[in-house]
């Protein structure tokens, strides 16, 4: 699921990109100056939405925009633009058009979002720890390059590294020059905030600590994010060390406070799963007395019944002795 989401949504985002300029060109004959005062490509689809004819733009509705727009100065600024545009009129045809692909591509952007929030919850339930290092776009592009989170886990720090960037690796390895020093791990913010000269560095570490959290998340019974933090912790403190020296922590010290917390995260996990089933089993109990109860309040006059019915049948005996 994650691979098939993280490639549906890098679809999205280049349809989305695709229309919204397209809107933009279009819409552009009409307003052109909208473009300058709204670079958001969501922002203009839904601003286009609500203006349609420039013409009919009422200091009325100004209100309303501001909500959309967020700021009152781009509010005016749209105001002001649309009393002296350059642009041609537009036809009612082509306006209905303009407003018919302007909500399409405003559905596809909220279904973008919906979808983000479920890969999300996908990585935290499958691959918590590299998530929590790397973020969800990445460590699912890494898992979706390598087919799975168990091919990932066999695969090498320097492997990972360079994940993604096979064809500059060859292409080096052809011309024998330089092999690049990171693939799809370049989005990460890690690789962005590092130096030049030491983005080489900062890679094989990141591709290191991202090889380790795959191995966690793969092999581990209990899925906790406490490795990732951890793991990220010491990414921080290697980029601090390269900026101004200060010495990280030993890699052995940071690896047992997080199996010691996991540990205690675990015996908490366990209790409260005690707690809840001895208050199952006393709900249990305590509605099986109730049908007891219940069992036993139906049985009874039935049993009086059939007591009262052997009375009678007595005294009809007696009564016939008697009469004969």
């Amino acid at each position: 699921m994650i691979i098939q989401s993280i490639s549906l949504l890098d679809q999205l985002d280049k349809d989305i990109n695709t229309f919204s300029m397209r809107i933009r060109e279009w819409y552009s004959y009409h307003f052109p100056e909208l473009i300058k005062i709204v670079p958001d490509n969501f922002l203009f689809a839904r601003v286009v939405q609500f203006v349609k004819d420039r013409k009919d733009l009422s200091e009325d509705k100004l209100e309303a925009l501001e909500e959309i727009v967020m700021d009152a100065g781009k509010c005016r600024a749209i105001y002001d633009a649309s009393k002296s545009s350059m642009g041609m009129d537009i036809s009612p045809i082509d306006l209905i058009n303009i407003d018919s692909f302007a909500t399409r591509v405003i559905s596809l952007s909220n279904y973008r979002k919906k979808l983000h929030q479920y890969l999300n919850s996908k990585m935290n339930s499958v691959a918590p720890n590299l998530a929590t290092l790397i973020g969800d776009q990445v460590g699912a592009r890494l898992i979706s390059h390598a087919g799975s989170l168990t091919n990932l886990a066999k695969f090498p720090a320097s492997t990972v590294q360079i994940l993604g960037a096979e064809k500059a690796l060859f292409r080096a390895l052809k011309t024998k020059s330089n092999t690049p020093k990171y693939g799809l791990i370049f989005h990460s913010t890690f690789i962005g905030r590092a130096a030049t000269q030491n983005k080489g560095r900062i890679s094989r570490y990141l591709a290191n600590k991202c090889s380790i959290a795959s191995r966690i998340d793969c092999f581990t019974e209990v899925l906790s994010p406490v490795f990732g933090e951890k793991l990220r912790e010491q990414v921080e403190e290697r980029l601090r060390f390269y900026e101004s020296g200060d010495v990280p922590r030993k890699n052995l010290d940071v690896m047992k406070e997080a199996k010691e917390e996991v540990n205690a995260a675990v015996r908490r996990m366990r209790k409260e799963k005690r707690k809840k089933t001895r208050e199952a089993e006393k709900s249990a109990k305590g509605n099986g007395n109730l049908e007891v109860a219940d069992v036993e309040e139906e049985a009874s006059p039935r049993k009086k019944k059939k007591k009262k019915g052997k009375k009678n049948s007595n005294n009809l005996d007696a009564s016939l002795s008697n009469g004969t």
